[in-house]
């Protein structure tokens, strides 16, 4: 939505006025001249930015912050310019005007222009390129000179290098003039050095500074819109004085020159293309705003009574200008420094008729001119009428005598003194006998000027010795514009930005707008379908407990409606201990924890409740809490059946192992007693083959009771009932040696330990019941080699890892996993039962550990047993 724009009130027109004066304090900038209304609309739309409803208030905030003044100017520099605007009028200027222009140069004669208010350079590059591709058509080669002022400096820098973005150039500028006069660079055009030589950029004030003189084309176009009437009185005439004859006014489509259009001839009515038809220039002073004097104190610039209240003064004009002509008399008001602030009577017939210039030193002849320092410094000490009589000036057509006198005026403006300076024609026979009107004598006054001379050359060495300290100090500053100043002679570096027109702001802003609008309508749109698509319940909750918005699928499970946002969660009727769920909100809202709890409703279902904190992403804050309600009834519903199964399973389980217990025992004790019966038999028989029959009953027997000990301890591990203690890795390989003592002296094997880590955690009769298998393996399993076997043992932080390495038959990899199933045997013309290496694995397993094995056929194999680090 648009902000509101303050209220007009009766004090706005103070308000702004105080806010120009605090602008021209601040900066070199002058508003005085622009229309109120403009002024005050835009400081008004600034002053909505920072929410001020006044203007009062928000010239209070400037006066605070220097900063806003600097934003506040650039709100007034509005301005739109693009290459080629108004393609038809630029279309008429190539094919009217310039070639005319052109064919009218004298030979060795420059080719000058000046665009006012250039802003960011495009149209002055675009009347570059215009005037390279007629140079380029008719084969000429002529010096260019293409002045381009603004006062703004941001958009000045911009002009001078010259660059800009595709997405804007692309629609206003040909391909072939894109391919001839610009150089692509990504997503940027840079204007050809060719060009950019033709254009001098430099900073100029309209409202303060001279004109450029003596040009062949003026182009000043929507500028003069903003200012009002009088302001566009004197620049119009300002403009018109800075044309040669025949010269070219180009202007804007809404511009009337209505103030010098006796001057001019209408060239093309529909784009406001003029030429200057007068060749005499006068210097009228109230045609003109004094320029700005930096050795000067900045002031307001003062407009002539007569352009701000013509109605009343008109009649009080005509008085003096009949007056001035009447009496043959030329008046003239200046300042302390000889600058003009206002005329009376003809200008022509007293001094030089050149460029103008507001210096009256400069404008007087020679002569006059030592009359006039005289006089001036005279009056200024004595605070009298200083008068000099019979000044000889020679005219173009005769010589004549004039009398100067200056007289202080009473009247004075701040701190400064003005002077009235008077020019009469001197005739010898009305000579005044009063002593105090001297007769000039040029050698002696010509002296005495030469004095006042030394002593402002003096003055000024001085000044001069302090602006050279001052530049000094600032020419670190200065140093960024010296490559610019150093390609282009006469250029000055400025910084303006670009000046944007009413429409084409709005137009942006609206786009912004418009591009914004659509991306909350889509990200809407996503939470909209979001919440209509989650079938669990969401709540939002806000600091003071309070509902602020709870998704669709809420309304099942919490029975509310649309007129309970906004409500106490505590006052909301629901199916829930409340009370709960309030401490956890609480909870979440001043520790930022997120709280799981499930909980049964009155109607017996169950939900898991997930409690989190509402984060505001631009500050990271709290803002209350989201609650989101899961029915979990029939997951809770399948949990009691698993735990109820759970609970069966455990005691089958345990009769289990009661019966593998009792079953170990019983089988034990009987065959014991066959064993016995059998070791008497073996005693008593005689018979050879009797003897082979009871060997291989014996080899059963010892088979059965192995059996029965491995069901035992697979029991024993299912039950987790083996004691941890810290073990000897090195004192239990030697007790496994001593116990394989036969196998390896009857084998020869050789043993080779290597232990890193010495000590380990674990059950002591399981880790030996491992290593003993793997050893004996080791040797059962050897090739017609002597048997290798490498133990080793290292730790790392997490775990330790025993290995243990032969040399033997290997074990194949596609039965690397079956040698860990139970009865899982591989080479089947050995003896053995297969079920070793399962019980390894599942104790190994049992311990959180895991244990693998590496092997090449008829290389060898290798074990790794890791069992995690555990502390006594």
């Amino acid at each position: 939505m648009k902000a509101q724009e303050p209220e007009q009130t009766n004090a706005d027109e103070e308000n702004i006025q105080a806010i120009i004066e605090l602008i021209q304090q601040q900066s070199p900038l002058d508003f005085s001249g622009y229309k109120p209304s403009t002024i005050i609309r835009r400081t008004q739309r600034k002053a909505a930015k920072h929410h001020f409803k006044t203007l009062f208030a928000y010239l209070e905030f400037l006066k605070a912050n220097p900063n806003e003044i600097k934003e506040l100017c650039k709100e007034f520099m509005i301005s739109v310019t693009t290459f080629f605007r108004d393609p038809e009028a630029f279309e008429y200027l190539q094919t009217t005007v310039l070639p005319e222009i052109i064919s009218n140069l004298q030979p060795e004669e420059e080719l000058k222009m000046w665009v006012a208010g250039c802003a960011t350079g495009e149209e002055v590059y675009s009347l570059a390129i215009l005037i390279a591709e007629i140079l380029e058509r008719e084969g000429k080669q002529i010096t260019v000179k293409l002045f381009a002022t603004d006062i703004d400096s941001h958009a000045l820098s911009h002009a001078s290098k010259g660059i800009y973005k595709a997405s804007v150039i692309d629609s206003t500028v040909s391909a072939e003039r894109l391919e001839h006069y610009f150089i692509k660079d990504e997503d940027q055009y840079k204007i050809k050095p060719a060009i950019r030589k033709m254009v001098v950029f430099a900073l100029h004030d309209l409202v303060k500074n001279p004109p450029y003189c003596n040009m062949h084309l003026i182009s000043c176009r929507n500028l003069l819109i903003y200012l009002n009437p009088a302001l566009q009185k004197k620049i119009f005439t300002m403009l018109q004085f800075g044309l040669k004859k025949d010269g070219f006014l180009f202007l804007g489509s809404s511009e009337n020159p209505a103030p010098i259009l006796h001057s001019l001839s209408v060239e093309n009515k529909i784009w406001k293309i003029y030429k200057n038809l007068e060749t005499k220039k006068e210097s009228r002073f109230d045609n003109f705003l004094l320029p700005e004097r930096p050795d000067l104190k900045r002031r307001p610039v003062s407009y002539p009574v007569e352009d701000l209240k013509i109605s009343s003064n008109t009649m009080d004009k005509a008085m003096h200008t009949a007056l001035t002509g009447e009496i043959d008399y030329l008046v003239i008001c200046t300042d302390e420094e000889g600058l003009v602030l206002k005329s009376y009577g003809d200008t022509s017939k007293y001094l030089l008729q050149k460029s103008f210039n507001s210096d009256l030193l400069e404008l007087m002849p020679k002569p006059i001119a030592i009359a006039f320092n005289i006089l001036r410094k005279t009056a200024l000490t004595t605070n009298k009428k200083a008068v000099l009589k019979g000044i000889k000036v020679k005219s173009i057509s005769a010589h004549r005598s004039i009398n100067l006198s200056i007289s202080p005026l009473s009247v004075k403006r701040g701190t400064e003194r003005l002077l009235i300076v008077t020019f009469t024609e001197h005739y010898p026979e009305s000579l005044s006998s009063d002593s105090s009107d001297l007769v000039f004598d040029h050698q002696i006054h010509q002296q005495e000027y030469i004095l006042n001379m030394e002593e402002e050359v003096k003055e000024l060495k001085e000044k001069l010795q302090a602006a050279y300290f001052q530049l000094d100090a600032n020419n670190e500053n200065l140093q960024s514009f010296n490559e610019e100043l150093l390609s282009a002679n006469e250029e000055m570096q400025s910084t303006n930005e670009e000046m944007q027109s009413v429409n084409e702001e709005l137009d942006a802003i609206n786009s912004d707008y418009k591009l914004k609008n659509k991306e909350l309508l889509e990200i809407n749109d996503d939470l909209n379908n979001y919440f209509r698509s989650n079938i669990n319940g969401q709540i939002f909750i806000d600091n003071d407990l309070r509902l602020m918005r709870f998704s669709p699928g809420t309304i099942t499970h919490l029975n509310l409606q649309e007129s309970d946002l906004g409500k106490p969660l505590s006052s909301l009727g629901t199916h829930f201990k409340l009370e709960d769920i309030l401490n956890d909100v609480k909870n979440v809202i001043v520790n930022g924890d997120v709280i799981y709890k499930e909980i049964q409703s009155n109607d017996g279902k169950w939900y898991h409740i997930q409690t989190m904190p509402y984060i505001q992403q631009a500050t990271l804050q709290r803002n209350g809490a989201i609650i989101t309600f899961n029915e979990v009834t029939e997951l809770k519903k399948i949990q009691l059946e698993l735990d109820k199964k759970n609970k069966c399973l455990l005691r089958i389980n345990a009769d289990l192992d009661n019966f593998v217990h009792t079953a170990s025992h019983d089988l034990l004790a009987p065959l014991a007693n066959i064993e016995t019966s059998i070791m008497l038999m073996n005693q008593e028989l005689t018979d050879s083959g009797q003897k082979e029959l009871l060997a291989i009953v014996n080899t059963s027997i010892s088979t059965f009771r192995a059996l029965v000990g491995d069901i035992a301890i697979i029991a024993k591990l299912e039950n987790d009932t083996l004691p941890m203690e810290k073990i000897d890795i090195a004192g239990l390989i030697m007790n496994i040696e001593w116990s394989l003592a036969d196998r390896i002296k009857k084998s020869g094997a050789l043993i080779v330990v290597d232990l890193q880590a010495k000590f380990i955690y674990f059950s002591k009769k399981n880790l030996r019941s491992i290593l003993y298998n793997l050893m004996s393996n080791s040797i059962k399993f050897a090739k017609n080699l002597t048997p290798v076997i490498f133990v080793s043992s290292r730790a790392s932080e997490n775990e330790i890892i025993i290995s243990v390495q032969d040399n033997g038959r290997g074990i194949p990899k596609d039965h690397h996993e079956k040698i860990f199933n139970i009865y899982g045997r591989v080479h089947q013309d050995v003896e053995g039962s297969g079920i070793g290496l399962f019980l390894a694995r599942k104790i190994v397993h049992a311990a959180n550990g895991d244990i693998e094995v590496e092997s090449t056929p008829e290389v060898g194999s290798k074990f790794s047993i890791r069992l995690p680090v555990i502390s006594a």
